[in-house]
């Protein structure tokens, strides 16, 4: 899930990876559902998935008429809302490094399948600064 701001530059909110042992693998603009207004972000498939989409009165209608399912959405949001509470906090007190590992620590797959273009901007550093950031680790080890 991405964005665009207005000088055409790219902002990676949020990836989701197959084997996610959260709710991670799900990705939604929940804003965008109940206000039911066009969404601010872009979700795109970077490689073939499975895509499943619900209109807004039907998920309703799921809701009151199906308890669990009711339930199992709230857990989902909820598991949403710490991960994205966890990443605010390291993207306010962590180091690069410290995200970018992190990164890798969530989306271990991830790091050789992505663009490093997107992978810095999820981190929100430049590429040059990921490579550096990369080298670094390499050398230290």
């Amino acid at each position: 899930m991405y964005t665009v701001d207005k000088n055409r530059n790219e902002h990676n909110i949020q990836f989701a990876a197959e084997n996610d042992r959260t709710a991670a693998r799900r990705i939604f603009d929940l804003s965008s559902f109940y206000s039911e207004k066009p969404s601010l972000f872009y979700i795109e498939a970077l490689e073939p998935s499975l895509i499943l989409q619900i209109e807004h009165k039907d998920l309703l209608d799921l809701f009151t008429h199906h308890h669990k399912f009711d339930r199992n959405f709230r857990i989902i949001i909820e598991q949403k809302f710490i991960e994205l509470q966890n990443r605010l906090l390291g993207n306010i007190s962590s180091t690069a490094e410290e995200r970018y590992l992190a990164f890798l620590e969530q989306y271990p797959e991830l790091s050789n399948r992505i663009a490093n273009t997107q992978i810095a901007s999820y981190l929100g550093i430049t590429p040059e600064f990921l490579r550096k950031i990369r080298k670094d680790i390499t050398r230290h080890g």
